[in-house]
């Protein structure tokens, strides 16, 4: 027995803990080993807030968030998850009409030294009274960049992708382990 499922959520926060939930239902029912769900759950959680943050064609907002200006035609407003389930493994994808990743070689080494030289500066502060001249940028460290490693870390293989002019796709697997009496159990 396998189980297959797609979902199209709307661009909203809300859609995050939605998918996360069908997921980890699905995953209950069928019997997966708790851990590997909330592992993958966790992944899942990540690919959609990305989804949601990302996933769209902005460019027709006036201020970030400014919900009352018109979207551009390309941008759905909408992305798209699904996942599989089929004997030993659990394969996840989450696909958006934003305007894709940028190249992986650009988008790791940047973001890899400047959160290095934040922990380096964090470890050796500045003298009392100085004013660093990293403090503006705590903040992005703390709240956002993390997603795409995260996935890694937490899925056996993963795949970032564009698909040209229709946005990006984050793929990922992980092999399942099973609780006894398991309904889907290799």
């Amino acid at each position: 027995m396998s189980i297959w499922w797609s979902l199209h959520l709307r661009r909203e926060a809300a859609s995050v803990p939605l998918a996360r939930r069908f997921l980890l239902g699905t995953m209950e029912t069928a019997g997966v080993d708790p851990d590997i769900s909330f592992d993958l759950s966790v992944a899942l959680s990540e690919a959609c807030a990305n989804a949601v943050e990302h996933g769209g064609n902005r460019s027709g907002l006036g201020e970030y968030g400014d919900c009352g200006a018109e979207r551009s035609p390309a941008d759905s407003g909408q992305y798209r998850v699904t996942a599989y389930l089929d004997g030993e493994k659990c394969r996840i994808e989450v696909a958006d009409s934003g305007p894709g990743f940028p190249a992986r070689r650009a988008l790791r080494p940047a973001a890899h030294t400047e959160h290095a030289e934040h922990i380096e500066r964090a470890q050796h502060p500045e003298p009392v009274g100085a004013q660093p001249a990293f403090a503006a940028y705590i903040p992005c460290v703390a709240e956002s960049g993390r997603g795409l490693d995260l996935i890694e870390q937490l899925a056996d293989h993963v795949q970032f992708g564009n698909r040209p002019g229709r946005g990006a796709v984050v793929s990922f697997d992980k092999v399942l382990k099973w609780r006894e009496g398991a309904l889907l159990m290799v």
